[in-house]
């Protein structure tokens, strides 16, 4: 029997290849040079048996969903006909190579194994193998192997058991590639053709949409707004310090704050008449700081932003090509929670090795090992992101090492202790008014000791109070302040409100970010740039351009590589620019329930590929549904158009001088 294999990137078709030959494989080139055909023999057990393989690979994607010819023109037929436009489906023109291998295969084969990645996409790509194939055999046997590392012994069990390709993934991700093409196409053409009337830096512009990005720069300019439109507001506090044992105590107010001087003076000047305070409680109790949940992607891309300097994207192609290499699992998982079966311990002891951080794993080894905490989510496909296996230094790259190292670490830090400590709390009543001091002192580490990221020193460790006792504080002070804006938003920011919302996926989040810095609608500006130069503070604060030409701000186009990451300029921030703001305001001025600028439609339709997946519709019952909420928001929009004319005059016309 012959059995044709196809994996999504070569790299996988290499490594499977190389553990089911047991390394006995024949190398064959094929017309795509970065394709080759591995060639070997292998027992698949029941039903298949021993087989003689062709293992092969293709690059992603190998189709596309285009329109036809009739509708690609910008100014007809007009955008909203292209809600109902024919839709076909073609091979990529830089696929036809890869789709031409497979189909040559397919034709010496009787069966079919697909070994795409085991996610949403990864079925898609398969049930594109699958038509390629049958292009050249349509009575082929086909199979998918279910796997999440490149492990040998791993490889070995998904041949072993292979299952049927999910066919309710694969209609998922169609209905999720026909409307992008849909939405997309139609408002790109609504915007660009509509707002170059306005002429000025409209005049050459192509205004790009898309159902992810809009939302995504949405939550940017809410948060602007916010911050621009911030007022302060005075307040003032009471703060009693207390010296004893040679330490200054500090008791904080239990009302915490008040917005009313006068109110803060009598309350203050009933303290100070009283004279002493008595202590009302002592607590003193174990304590602990809990160790990290098992590792997702979304928590990946957010860390990575905060700790390793670099972008959302950048961790995500770094963790790709670890988990290509073997190192790492699979990097693209929303599950927080091991499965009990897993021997973790195994995984601990590979990381012994390690001059950096093996004398914690040994002993963990040892026994310090702990079961990790449990998250809430399991998407029944993959494991959260682990070490496979240990990696030295010296053969990853920069990006690899930063990230590996964090997964490792993580990992690690998921088998140990939480970190323990001694707490202390006591509460005061100085006149009438209610003070409290909270001490910590940290006994044991544990987790902290690998886990880098986290800090836990502790406030100190307080004297010794009596229940009862009364004495008088050295020192009662009236403090005063002003409330502070929200910061600009960060990417780490950014990553939880599109999850908190259902924007993306948890792979695809890092995309949609780069995209809105790509098309100019934000900036990314360093923290510590914007407050030295006073930028945000007043209206002309969007850095923005107004045309393609033209530059961006003081914190430049926020274009590629490290633009969003906290790097020697320190955190990134998101700011929109005039463009962006114009876009955003316009839409959420017309007024209507179901803005392109918020969530709600997007976060929705997310919800129905879900409902496909788990059965409960059906990817006809969704395009239909999803086109016309679509159709309704664009005949809205339409109706309303000078409101988004009027906002780009306003903020990118008017300010660039037209």
């Amino acid at each position: 029997m012959r059995v044709l294999c196809v994996a999504e990137k070569p790299s996988i078709a290499k490594a499977v290849a190389g553990h089911l030959s047991g390394g006995q494989v024949q190398s064959q080139n094929t017309p795509e040079k970065y394709i080759k055909n591995y060639v070997f023999d292998y027992d698949f057990g029941h039903p298949w048996g021993r087989c003689h393989v062709t293992m092969t690979s293709v690059l992603g994607h190998i189709t596309s969903a285009v329109f036809p010819a009739e509708y690609k023109k910008w100014e007809n037929p007009p955008p909203e006909r292209l809600f109902d436009a024919p839709v076909n489906i073609i091979i990529s023109e830089d696929k036809t190579k890869v789709a031409d291998n497979i189909e040559k295969q397919a034709r010496y084969a009787n069966a079919l194994c697909i070994w795409t990645d085991c996610d949403r996409e990864g079925e898609h790509i398969g049930y594109e193998i699958c038509e390629a194939a049958r292009k050249g055999n349509r009575t082929l046997d086909i199979k998918r192997a279910k796997f999440s590392n490149i492990e040998r012994a791993h490889i070995l069990n998904a041949a072993q058991n292979l299952i049927d390709l999910d066919h309710k993934q694969v209609n998922a991700v169609s209905s999720r590639i026909e409307l992008d093409l849909r939405i997309g196409y139609a408002f790109t053409r609504f915007l660009t053709t509509n707002l170059r009337t306005l002429g000025g830096p409209f005049k050459d512009l192509v205004l790009s949409y898309g159902s992810c990005q809009f939302p995504t720069l949405g939550f940017v300019v809410d948060r602007y707004f916010r911050v621009r439109n911030f007022k302060p507001e005075a307040f003032w506090s009471i703060k009693v310090v207390h010296k004893r044992d040679g330490m200054d105590v500090s008791f904080g107010w239990s009302r915490n704050r008040l917005f009313d001087r006068a109110s803060t003076i009598v309350l203050y000047e009933r303290c100070l008449t009283a004279k002493t305070a008595k202590v009302t409680k002592v607590q003193e109790k174990p304590t602990k700081k809990l160790k990290p949940l098992p590792l997702t992607t979304v928590e990946l891309q957010k860390m990575a932003t905060r700790f390793l300097h670099m972008t959302g994207q950048q961790a995500m192609e770094a963790a790709e090509s670890l988990y290509n290499k073997g190192f790492i699992s699979y990097p693209r998982t929303e599950t927080d929670r091991f499965d009990s079966g897993m021997n973790l311990r195994a995984l601990v002891q590979k990381q012994t090795p390690s001059n950096t951080w093996g004398e914690f794993a040994q002993n963990l080894v040892n026994g310090g090992f702990q079961q990790p905490r449990q998250g809430r989510n399991d998407d029944k496909a993959h494991p959260p992101i682990h070490p496979i296996t240990y990696a030295a230094p010296t053969v990853l790259g920069d990006r690899e090492k930063k990230v590996y190292e964090f997964v490792v670490r993580r990992f690690l830090a998921c088998c140990s202790e939480d970190a323990k400590g001694a707490a202390t709390d006591v509460d005061i009543l100085y006149g009438e008014e209610s003070f409290h001091a909270h001490g910590v002192v940290v006994l044991e580490r544990n987790y902290l000791d690998v886990y880098v990221y986290d800090k836990w020193t502790g406030t100190g460790q307080l004297p010794k109070f009596t229940v009862g006792e009364v004495f008088e504080p050295t020192e009662a002070l009236m403090t005063d302040g002003k409330t502070a804006p929200p910061n600009y938003l960060t990417e780490a920011d950014l990553i939880a409100l599109m999850d908190a919302n259902g924007i993306g996926t948890d792979a695809t989040m890092a995309e949609h970010i780069q995209k809105i810095q790509d098309r100019e609608y934000v900036c990314a500006i360093s923290r510590t740039t914007r407050a030295a130069d006073g930028e945000g503070e007043d209206e002309d604060a969007p850095a923005a351009r107004g045309g393609r030409g033209s530059r961006g701000g003081r914190g430049g186009r926020g274009r590629g590589g490290g633009s969003t990451a906290s790097g020697r300029g320190g955190v990134k921030e998101f700011i929109p620019t005039k463009l962006g703001v114009a876009l955003i305001e316009g839409f959420d001025r017309m007024d209507f329930d179901t803005s392109l600028g918020k969530p709600f439609l997007r976060k929705e339709m997310e919800l129905k590929m879900k409902a496909i997946c788990e059965g409960r519709t059906t990817k006809e019952a969704v395009l239909n549904e999803s086109i016309q909420q679509y159709r309704q928001v664009y005949l809205q929009s339409q109706e309303k158009l000078n409101i988004l004319k009027a906002a780009c005059r306003q903020y990118v016309l008017q300010q660039n001088g037209g």
